[in-house]
């Protein structure tokens, strides 16, 4: 199952109390300060992990709680640090602050992490408190209390090739042809309920690179008709938009204006990026007169496979540039 919000709870550690002990040994019945400190409470961490594609365990898993640390004992013994707790979350996943509605972190890159909730830190013994004003010190300090935080979570897909169609546009289908991305595929619109993403190989060299395929859309998403602006987030990130428009529809280029505007109006920065038009199911027009379609668009059926390795080709040059750009 797709999820891509969830809200949890976390509880970081509190700190372990300090020591109120005085050394005791043969011939010393009133030693010196010798109580330790306590140990530091356990943080609690999200760090970024490409082998997640869901925020399911989170949502499944809403508490988390680190466990305190250790008390101070005599003999100057320091209590042990306790350990943290990580929580995983697929790339792309911004944690915010429930409450007062604050990014706290982004998390784009595998292995990044961060601390969302610090651990309490440990009191201090009688033996740390010895001052020269103060040689006895005749108290110790408790453990401080842990953050408690509640964090939502949104998973934005990362992805470099974004597809955006109508229902049944052939999307999910084109993504089935060019990876080894299994989405369901059948005659009937809204096919495609949540996002698939698809790794697709280079024709070119030995690199690899990411589609992926949202719900389709149709005029009104951006305000929640269909399935909504909701996967629409989830190409917020994409690099290159491709724009698919079915070649049997009977004006494909007012097809792709009802596209663009649903991007507009959702976010003008995403309907700036670079796209690619493309024409889908040609193989629909053998023995019929085929409509109107703009001479920059490209071809292709994904059924047959006819005009997917040009499509390929330009997604990779559109990549090379926008690679070469970033140097």
């Amino acid at each position: 199952m797709f999820i891509d919000e969830a809200v949890i709870d976390v509880h970081a550690g509190n700190g372990g109390n300090g020591c109120f002990a005085y050394e005791r040994a043969k011939f010393k019945p009133q030693g010196p300060p010798a109580g330790g400190n306590g140990g530091r409470g356990g943080h609690v961490l999200v760090q970024g992990d490409r082998q997640l594609h869901t925020l399911r365990d989170a949502a499944y898993h809403k508490t988390y709680k680190a466990q305190r640390g250790h008390h101070g004992q005599g003999s100057n013994k320091y209590g042990k640090n306790a350990g943290d707790i990580v929580i995983r979350v697929p790339l792309g996943t911004i944690i915010s602050d429930h409450e007062t509605g604050r990014m706290l972190f982004d998390c784009v890159n595998h292995g990044q992490e961060m601390i969302v909730a610090r651990g309490g830190r440990g009191g201090r013994g009688n033996a740390a408190l010895v001052h020269k004003r103060n040689p006895q010190p005749e108290q110790c300090e408790p453990g401080q209390p842990g953050e408690t935080r509640r964090l939502r979570l949104t998973l934005k897909v990362l992805a470099d090739i974004g597809l955006v169609g109508r229902p049944n546009a052939g999307k999910s289908t084109f993504l089935s042809r060019i990876s080894h991305a299994h989405p369901k595929i059948a005659d009937y619109p809204f096919t495609t309920t949540e996002p698939h993403l698809g790794i697709v190989k280079a024709r070119r060299g030995f690199g690899s690179y990411v589609v992926a395929d949202i719900p389709g859309l149709i005029e009104g998403s951006h305000t929640g008709r269909g399935l909504g602006a909701r996967f629409l987030r989830h190409i917020e990130r994409t690099r290159i938009l491709a724009i698919l428009v079915e070649c049997v529809s009977a004006g494909p280029a007012a097809d792709a204006r009802v596209l663009l505007d649903e991007l507009a109006h959702y976010s003008p920065e995403l309907a700036a990026r670079p796209k690619v038009f493309i024409c889908t199911k040609t193989d629909l027009l053998d023995g019929i007169d085929p409509p109107e379609i703009p001479d920059d668009w490209l071809r292709m059926s994904a059924v047959t496979g006819k005009g997917v390795d040009a499509v390929l080709d330009t997604f990779e040059e559109m990549l090379d540039l926008l690679n070469t750009g970033d140097r």
